[in-house]
């Protein structure tokens, strides 16, 4: 890997030409999309950012740190129901009521990231489940958060724009996932991200090194949590109704094997594998409809098995991938990007990227553990 003659080239948003025109050629692509598109595809878009929101976030915790959750459904939830109860017990606009949710949520994750100080691997699971679990319960016991019955979200407005229709939702859904994909890409280059890797590849030698352990760690869970708040605000808007059902445990499964799948410690995997678990979390209801699959299905399963148990296919599916994403490519869809890239390009290819926002645990972009130098002074 070359060295990095300047550390503040290596931490800038965008480096080149090329970048800036990838970039404005993504923001043509994902302004013209609601008109191509039908009514129906621009809701499943929509779905699909708002997994890439979270899939961001529980990738700073996982893939940056080296912490586990199984309880982001319960950020989610809250995200949902301070965002929704913002703009029905205060008043607040949508635009107001959001980051307000991302931030309660945030300090819920740092609440929960203190125990994250004493256990690791299955302990921290367990903690984070329970945790889950819980506001789960919380909420669907409470009259004051709807009970069982849920909430129903008021009708948000941006300025004179009303947040009403599945395109002027995407505008928002989809700029907030863009901007906050810059932000989680910039993070992980910078003193903060180095800082986190640093804790995940090994916590003594973080220490040794002069990172406040227990800082970051909390940061971690405090940064992923507010990544889960906001989208939970954003699919109230989206659904238009938000109930304790919606955020179960099964959901918090989605989001950690969207994260394996995608490629653990890389961006542009998290977002790979949230759109892909994204659109199957939303349609795995529905196999029987799948050309060719759906009647397969449906006749393997009324002679083997029960017809009532179809739409469980899709945990089915997810099981697989996930299995057969570590069986046969550890690094997930990013790592198989990867390949392919290295087969189209004669196997050259450009080794100058940072590995902060692309590689995997413990691996620069030749495979190698060495991050570019950081700035003096240490990264505490």
């Amino acid at each position: 890997m070359r060295a990095t003659h300047d550390y503040y080239a290596d931490v800038q948003l965008l480096r080149g030409r090329g970048s800036w025109v990838k970039l404005a050629i993504l923001l043509v692509v994902l302004i013209a999309l609601p008109l191509i598109l039908p009514g129906y595809r621009i809701f499943t878009v929509n779905y699909m950012a708002i997994f890439v929101i979270v899939g961001l976030g529980m990738n700073l915790l996982i893939g940056d740190t080296g912490q586990v959750s199984l309880g982001h459904a319960g950020f989610l939830a809250i995200g949902a129901y301070t965002t929704v109860l913002m703009m029905t017990e205060l008043g607040a606009p949508f635009p107001l009521a959001l980051p307000v949710g991302g931030l309660v949520t945030a300090g819920f994750g740092f609440l929960l990231g203190l125990p994250a100080l004493r256990l690791q691997g299955p302990y921290l699971a367990i903690v984070t489940l329970g945790f889950g679990i819980a506001v789960t319960q919380i909420i669907g016991h409470s009259a004051f958060f709807g009970g069982h019955m849920g909430l129903v979200v008021p009708t948000a407005t941006l300025g004179p724009i009303s947040l009403s229709g599945d395109v002027s939702q995407y505008y928002v859904i989809v700029g907030t996932a863009l901007v906050l994909a810059l932000c989680a890409r910039n993070l992980s280059v910078t003193r903060v991200g180095r800082a986190f890797r640093a804790v995940r590849d090994s916590e003594i030698a973080a220490a040794t090194m002069g990172v406040d352990v227990a800082y970051y760690k909390t940061l971690s869970f405090a940064l992923s949590a507010a990544f889960a708040g906001i989208a939970g605000g954003l699919l109230a808007l989206m659904t238009g109704f938000i109930s304790p059902g919606v955020f179960n445990f099964l959901l918090s499964l989605m989001f950690l094997a969207m994260v394996v799948f995608g490629g653990i410690g890389s961006i542009p995997g998290a977002v790979l594998g949230s759109i892909v678990m994204g659109y199957l979390n939303l349609e795995m209801d529905a196999f029987e409809e799948f050309p060719l699959l759906g009647p397969t299905l449906e006749s393997f399963s009324s002679r083997f098995m029960s017809s009532g148990g179809l739409p469980n296919f899709g945990w089915v599916v997810t099981g697989l991938l996930i299995v057969l994403t570590i069986l046969i490519e550890p690094r997930g869809l990013h790592g198989l990007w990867i390949r392919v890239g290295d087969m189209v390009g004669g196997g050259k290819r450009d080794t100058g990227t940072s590995s902060g926002a692309s590689a995997g645990p413990g691996a620069g972009p030749s495979g190698s553990s060495a991050d570019p130098p950081g700035p003096p002074g240490g990264v505490n």
